[in-house]
C-alpha cells in the first residue's frame, strides 16, 4: 500500500472513531500498518497538521489515538455544546482523585481518607463512567474494589494513569494556591459553607469545572 494512503487511512479511523483507538485495534485494521509503524505515522500527521496550521492534533489519550481540538480553541467550540460541561463538586473530585492515586481500594478505604461517607459520590462517579467496579478484595464480605475507567483518562487528557501530577507536585500547586489566597484583601475571603450531604451536586458554588481541574493539574 502507498504510505500516503496509508496516512489517509489512519486519519480517516481517527476522524470517524467516537472514541481513541488504541495501537493494536488500528494495526488489525490496517494490516499493512504495524504497531511499531504507528508512533512514526502520527507523528508525520501531527508535523503535518502543525505546518498547515491546523484546528487539531492526534493526542495520545485513554490508552489509545484521538483527533482532538487545540486548547486554544475551546472558548469558540464551547458555543457548540448541546449541554454543559461535565461539572463535579469538590467532594467528587476528592473522591476521584483518592480512587485515581489508591486504586484499586474499598469503600471503607475511601471514606478512612476523607472521614464522611461516600456512597452517594460514588454512585454519581459510577454513573458518569469516572469509576468502575474492579472486583471484590478477597478478604470476609468481599468488599467491592473500585477503580478509575478509559473515560476518566480521557475527561482529563491522560494516556495512562503515570501520567497523573505526582503528590509532591500538587503540594506545591496547593501551597502556591494558599499563598495567592492570603494576598488577596480581607474583605474578599468568604469561607466556603459546609457540605452537609458529602455530594453538593445541586450547589454551583461548591462545584469544579473538570476541564478547568485537568488544566490547573
Amino acid at each position: 500500500m502507498d504510505p500516503t494512503e496509508r496516512r489517509r487511512i489512519l486519519e480517516a479511523l481517527l476522524l470517524a472513531s467516537p472514541e481513541p483507538l488504541t495501537a493494536q485495534r488500528i494495526a488489525r485494521i490496517v494490516p499493512e500498518l504495524s504497531v511499531r509503524e504507528l508512533d512514526g505515522e502520527i507523528e508525520a500527521l501531527n508535523a503535518e497538521y502543525e505546518a498547515t496550521g491546523r484546528a487539531f492534533r492526534v493526542e495520545e489519550i485513554g490508552g489509545g489515538y484521538q483527533l482532538r481540538t487545540l486548547p486554544e480553541l475551546a472558548p469558540w467550540l464551547a458555543e457548540l455544546q448541546p449541554a454543559p460541561p461535565l461539572r463535579l463538586s469538590r467532594p467528587a473530585l476528592e473522591t476521584l482523585a483518592i480512587v485515581a492515586y489508591k486504586q484499586p481500594l474499598t469503600r471503607a478505604e475511601i471514606e478512612h481518607v476523607r472521614g464522611v461517607d461516600v456512597g452517594a459520590v460514588l454512585r454519581s462517579l459510577l454513573e458518569r463512567r469516572l469509576v468502575r467496579i474492579a472486583g471484590h478484595r478477597e478478604v470476609p464480605g468481599r468488599p467491592i474494589l473500585y477503580a478509575t475507567t478509559r473515560r476518566f483518562l480521557e475527561v482529563f487528557g491522560l494516556a495512562e494513569l503515570g501520567d497523573l501530577p505526582t503528590l509532591r507536585e500538587i503540594e506545591e500547586l496547593l501551597r502556591e494556591r494558599a499563598a495567592d489566597a492570603v494576598e488577596e484583601p480581607a474583605a474578599l475571603a468568604v469561607a466556603d459553607p459546609p457540605d452537609d450531604d458529602g455530594l453538593g451536586l445541586d450547589d454551583d458554588d461548591d462545584e469544579d469545572d473538570v476541564d478547568s481541574f485537568a488544566r490547573s493539574h
